[in-house]
């Protein structure tokens, strides 16, 4: 599962499992919500972790709206589809994984290179959350 920021274009989160439910995605939205704030909207597709009733509930709680696609329709959801490809065709389609550990552990560094480091084209080929380095030299003095 995929979770983006349409306006930054950073990838918040992938969860890497082999099935999902309902209660997995309550948890990361939980997270994401806690650290960035809840968002206005939720768009996603109608996979059956989405519509189920529980995430629909949980999601009118906490002040959201959701904002389905129409089954068919990648068009609607244009960043993510085009993440997803980029996902496919540089991380996935080039890797073979053993376990899910290892999964999990290479599509995590995939998934900072990609919000820190890989330019983007929409944002000025800059990355949407680049890493800060202060050089020693211009840090401020702490007592």
């Amino acid at each position: 599962m995929n979770i983006l920021d349409e306006f930054s274009r950073e990838c918040l989160t992938i969860r890497v499992r082999r099935r999902l439910n309902s209660a997995e995605v309550i948890d990361a939205l939980t997270d994401l919500f806690i650290l960035r704030g809840v968002p206005a909207f939720i768009r996603s597709d109608n996979g059956p972790e989405f519509i189920a009733l529980a995430v629909r509930d949980w999601i009118g709680a906490v002040g959201a709206k959701t904002a389905y696609i129409e089954p068919g329709s990648p068009w609607e959801n244009g960043y993510c589809e085009s993440f997803n490809a980029r996902f496919h065709d540089e991380m996935l389609n080039g890797e073979i994984f053993y376990n899910l550990r290892e999964a999990q552990i290479l599509i995590e560094q995939w998934r900072r290179h990609y919000n820190t480091k890989r330019p983007h084209s929409a944002l000025g080929y800059r990355p949407p959350a680049p890493e800060t380095i202060v050089p020693m030299d211009q840090r401020p003095i702490m007592y």
